[in-house]
């Protein structure tokens, strides 16, 4: 047996320590997002194990229902959407929950209701589960002022409002990426373990990125500003070399690359969807929390 190595492993940074740590800046704080949180990796935990059994257990079949999105839902995702639903309620620190995945908002009893409302899309990219492509969950929390009386208007708060926002990414192995509004770390399960072990410490955008990330075949429905830009990345006129296009049509894969190799991912609306297709609350908000978090930008165009 080597002792050095085990000595080694038990001075790990988990996601567990590093919430604490960050909980102790605030000597205020009650614990109540570190509960919450924990709570969220519970979630994602379960969820990483049943995607690694997806094509085992048969779970990727219809569930003969569709989405509020108008997506046909698979079994994978009312599986996850049930997951984090009963993990965030029976937290004790939640009030109200946003799922892509419920057409109504749910409102916690009472009884066990806390200050936060987290929105949330509980498996992004559920189309790719087939095929093997990496997919993910992504989540923001926001507070709420008063909990007994909290109404749907109290949900519909700006990004600027966000307090946390994370993504969970399952692919060739499973990486959460989180920020509590004091930079953005990330973390890989290490399944030996069942832990979320730190491996990508204050992550920060690189000022210049080599890749644009978009999908070309809505080309044709661009607007002009659009078509320019995306043509400029392809045939620069000032000598520089062109970028690289990289499209996996998973928002947490490509924004997890452009996170660590820099670049710009794009979903611009166009003439078939003049509103664009991300959704604000439980995609674009936490992203960009993210985003900005590690330094780079994130605009409407």
């Amino acid at each position: 047996m080597d002792h050095a190595a085990d000595t080694f492993r038990t001075d790990l940074m988990t996601i567990t320590r590093h919430v604490l740590n960050e909980q102790s800046r605030h000597p205020e704080s009650r614990g109540d997002l570190t509960i919450l949180l924990s709570h969220i990796v519970l979630g994602c935990k379960f969820v990483a194990s049943a995607v690694n059994k997806a094509g085992l257990a048969k779970l990727t079949g219809l569930a003969g229902e569709t989405n509020v999105q108008g997506e046909e839902q698979k079994k994978l995702d009312v599986l996850s959407n049930e997951v984090f639903v009963n993990a965030l309620v029976s937290s004790g620190r939640t009030c109200v929950l946003v799922s892509e995945e419920d057409e109504k908002a749910t409102f916690v009893d009472p009884k066990l209701r806390g200050k936060y409302c987290v929105c949330f899309d509980p498996l992004d990219g559920s189309s790719n589960i087939d095929c093997g492509v990496s997919i993910g969950t992504i989540f923001g929390i926001y507070m709420i002022k008063n909990q007994d009386t909290v109404t749907l208007e109290e949900v519909l708060q700006p990004g600027k409002d966000m307090i946390a926002a994370g993504y969970c990414m399952y692919g060739s192995s499973c990486t959460l990426v989180l920020s509590t509004g004091n930079g953005v770390n990330g973390f890989t399960l290490d399944p030996s373990l069942g832990e979320f072990i730190m491996t990508h410490p204050d992550i920060k955008i690189p000022p210049k990125g080599k890749i644009y990330s978009v999908n070309e075949g809505n080309a044709k429905n661009w607007d002009t500003p659009t078509a320019k830009y995306v043509e400029k990345c392809k045939y620069p006129t000032d000598g520089s070399s062109p970028k690289s296009l990289r499209y996996i049509g998973s928002m947490v894969a490509d924004v997890h690359r452009t996170l660590l190799y820099g670049g710009i991912f794009l979903y611009p609306a166009d003439k078939k969807s003049p509103s664009g297709k991300l959704r604000v609350m439980y995609e674009v908000f936490p992203m960009s929390f993210l985003m900005e978090e590690a330094g780079g930008q994130s605009f409407t165009g």
